[in-house]
């Protein structure tokens, strides 16, 4: 064991990764109160109440986020809400309406009836206070260029004060702060955030304060929201391939360690 050859160490570590994707183990997750509270208030929510799911990422970060985004639209369009999309990163677009696209036809949702996905347009916080003012001036059209005027969707829908929870999944400062400063602070909707690991540290402030309602963060939060929604997805399966990797880990220090000692013992008797 002292003298293992190292790729031996690389197989085992490729297989504690790679057996756990392809057939999860399902180890118990629990719950945190941060993310049992974005579900539970999506669950309180009226049929057709509207949920606005901002996509504030990009590839880069879609190992942690898109499955929270696959979560939560599978929760809302089981709750059968109005849900409306939109990105404020341009190289996230294609990623989002992907998203969108997937889950919809996974639960026999249609564009423009049940769901639409606005895009991207620039502006930031002056594009959210636009949305604030009027949604229809902000938005003309939808991602396919479909006029946002008139769609069943958006029935009622004026502004951001027509929205009934908001969500940022956010990689980045373009998310959750924002919203919270030109959107929920001016327009008075209730919001919550999901972010990668290394951000999710940052946001508990505004959890605390009351800011937010609810964090999801990094993979560990979407592997918690499944569990919430009793559908297993590629958040369990990392959780798993993670908990198997740290074992196998745990285990090869402890026998290198072992032996080393055995040796050592060895080797003071000889003398």
């Amino acid at each position: 064991m002292i003298g293992i050859d190292r790729r031996i160490i690389f197989l085992l570590i490729a297989g504690a990764v790679l057996l756990p994707l392809l057939r999860p183990f399902g180890l118990p997750i629990k719950v945190s109160p941060e993310v049992r509270a974005v579900y539970e208030y999506i669950e309180a929510l009226p049929e057709r109440s509207v949920f606005l799911l901002s996509f504030d990422f990009d590839p880069s970060s879609k190992p942690e986020l898109e499955p929270q985004a696959v979560a939560l639209l599978r929760h809302a369009f089981r709750k059968n809400l109005r849900v409306i999309g939109m990105t404020h990163w341009l190289t996230g677009t294609g990623l989002a309406d992907d998203v969108f696209s997937r889950v919809a036809a996974e639960t026999g949702k249609e564009r423009g009836k049940d769901y639409v996905f606005l895009g991207w347009s620039p502006g930031a916080g002056s594009l959210i206070i636009a949305m604030g003012q009027d949604l229809y001036k902000a938005f003309p059209s939808d991602y396919t260029k479909t006029p946002t005027q008139g769609m069943p969707v958006l029935a009622g829908v004026r502004s951001l004060r027509d929205v009934n929870y908001m969500v940022s999944l956010a990689a980045g400062s373009s998310g959750i702060e924002m919203w919270y400063v030109f959107g929920k602070d001016k327009y008075r909707f209730e919001m919550a955030g999901g972010s990668t690991g290394v951000i999710a540290p940052g946001l508990y402030p505004f959890l605390r304060s009351g800011q937010i309602n609810g964090l999801i963060g990094g993979l560990q939060g979407a592997a918690e929201y499944e569990t919430l929604i009793k559908q297993k997805g590629t958040a369990t399966a990392g959780m798993d391939a993670q908990s198997a990797t740290h074992f196998v880990i745990i285990i090869l220090v402890l026998l290198c360690n072992m032996f080393y000692f055995v040796l050592r013992g060895e080797k003071g008797k000889v003398r």
